[in-house]
């Protein structure tokens, strides 16, 4: 179970990281990152995409917490994060490989679009082992 847990902390920093370079680049256009352009692909404003970024971290960090202290409302047993959530993982991956393949026109929100993925199997794989075993 550690594993999981480092694993998910590891994936949470790396998309708060780039949560942080886009801001900087936002705000206060930091000429060592890349463009604004190549952080997003525009389907979300700005101004709707950040504090939807920072909710999601929030939850991503709770995760983190439950399952560093093995407790909680994310981390107990439950067969909807070994199924439902699993497959949304997979499907959500998927989708993110093929827009890779087929229009690789933003490649740093489409590699995140991967480590979030990564954290949602991470989960499901974490409930489907605990509750087959």
């Amino acid at each position: 179970m550690r594993r999981n847990s480092l694993l998910l902390w590891g994936l949470l920093a790396l998309f708060v990281l780039r949560v942080v370079g886009q801001a900087l680049v936002a705000f206060l256009e930091v000429p060592f990152l890349p463009q604004m352009d190549a952080w997003y692909s525009g389907l979300m404003p700005y101004e709707y995409l950040l504090p939807s970024q920072i909710v999601l971290i929030a939850l991503m960090a709770r995760i983190c917490l439950d399952f560093t202290r093995q407790g909680g409302l994310f981390f107990r047993k439950n067969r909807f994060f070994a199924t439902a959530w699993l497959w949304f993982g997979y499907l959500y991956l998927a989708v993110m490989v093929a827009r890779a393949v087929f229009l690789w026109d933003h490649p740093i929100p489409i590699v995140f679009h991967w480590v979030l993925a990564a954290f949602v199997i991470t989960v499901g794989l974490s409930h489907r082992r605990r509750l087959s075993g």
